[in-house]
C-alpha cells in the first residue's frame, strides 16, 4: 500500500472533474465491500454510535471505541483512503490533545486523516492537527455533536444568516488547511453556492447533487436499520427485510429438523462407529 497513492490530497485534483463517491462504514465487512465497489474513501464515523452500539446520539463514544472501529475498517479497506472521524471531547479541550488524538487515529487506527466538526470556532484546533502533518476532513452544515446549540437535528442554512456564516465556514475551513468539507443537511442551492466559492472539494450528504462528491453510511445504502430511512437516504437494498426472511428460514428449518441436512453434517467412517457403538 503506497501511502501517496491514496492521499487525502489527491482527491483535490478530482474537485470539478470527477465525482467523489464516500461511504460511511465501521467494521472490517462493510469496509471490504466498499474497498471492491471502488469508493475513493471511507469515513469511520462516530455514528457507529448509534448504528453500531444502539446509542440515541453521537455523544457517547470515546477514542477507544473508535480506534477499535478504525482498526476494523483498515483490515478490512487497507487499500482504500480512510479516514477517521474525531468523536466528541476528542478536540475540543485543547489544541495539543486534539493533536494527540488525531495522532492516535493515524498510528493506532491506521487513518490517513480525520474528520473535525465544526468551523470558524474549530478552526485553530485543524489548523494545529494540519501543521503536525495529519490532514483534515472539515464538516460543516448540521453537524450532530452540536445538536443541542443547532436546535436539533435539522436541516441548516435556511436563514440568510445561517446561510452567509455556512460560507464564511467554509472558507475558513478553506484556509486553515482542510482536504474537503463535509457539507451535511443544507439545502441544494447553498451547497451549490459553497462548493463554487472554495477550491476544495465539497462532499454531500443530505446537501443536494451540486456537492464535488456524496457520502452516505453503509446502512443506509443496504437499508439495515429497522424504520430509520432520513429524506435525503436512498435504500439501494431491503437488507433489515432480506436478512431477516433469511434468519427466519434457518429458524423455522431448524426447528422442523431440516437443517442440518447431511449435507452440512460430518461423517465417521462405519468401522469406528461400530468400535464406539461396542463399547
Amino acid at each position: 500500500m503506497s501511502l501517496f497513492k491514496i492521499s487525502p490530497y489527491a482527491l483535490k485534483e478530482k474537485k470539478g472533474k470527477e465525482t467523489i463517491v464516500a461511504v460511511t462504514a465501521y467494521d472490517y465487512t462493510s469496509a471490504q465491500i466498499a474497498e471492491a465497489a471502488a469508493v475513493d474513501f471511507v469515513l469511520i464515523g462516530d455514528s457507529a454510535a448509534m448504528v453500531m452500539l444502539g446509542h440515541e446520539d453521537t455523544f457517547s463514544i470515546g477514542m477507544e471505541e473508535m480506534l477499535l472501529f478504525c482498526k476494523a475498517v483498515s483490515r478490512g479497506a487497507p487499500d482504500t483512503l480512510r479516514i477517521g472521524d474525531m468523536p466528541f471531547l476528542s478536540y475540543q479541550v485543547s489544541k495539543e490533545q486534539a493533536v494527540y488524538n488525531a495522532g492516535l487515529m493515524v498510528k493506532e487506527g491506521r487513518c490517513h486523516g480525520v474528520k473535525v466538526e465544526g468551523g470558524e470556532e474549530v478552526a485553530c484546533v485543524i489548523e494545529a492537527i494540519v501543521k503536525a502533518g495529519i490532514p483534515v476532513l472539515g464538516h460543516i452544515g448540521l453537524t450532530p455533536q452540536r445538536a443541542a446549540e443547532l436546535g436539533g437535528l435539522k436541516v441548516q442554512g435556511k436563514t440568510l444568516e445561517s446561510a452567509k456564516k455556512l460560507i464564511k465556514d467554509a472558507k475558513v475551513l478553506e484556509e486553515v488547511g482542510v482536504f474537503g468539507i463535509v457539507i451535511e443537511c443544507v439545502p441544494a442551492e447553498l451547497s451549490k453556492v459553497i462548493t463554487e466559492k472554495v477550491s476544495v472539494p465539497t462532499i454531500g450528504i443530505g446537501a443536494g447533487p451540486f456537492t464535488d462528491g456524496q457520502i452516505l453510511v453503509f446502512h443506509d445504502i443496504m437499508g439495515l436499520l429497522k424504520g430509520f430511512r432520513p429524506r435525503f437516504v436512498k435504500n439501494y437494498f431491503d437488507g433489515f427485510n432480506t436478512f431477516k426472511e433469511a434468519l427466519s428460514q434457518y429458524v423455522k428449518e431448524s426447528k422442523e429438523k431440516i437443517f442440518p441436512s447431511e449435507k452440512e453434517s460430518f461423517s465417521l467412517s462405519q468401522e469406528i462407529l461400530q468400535e464406539l457403538l461396542v463399547d
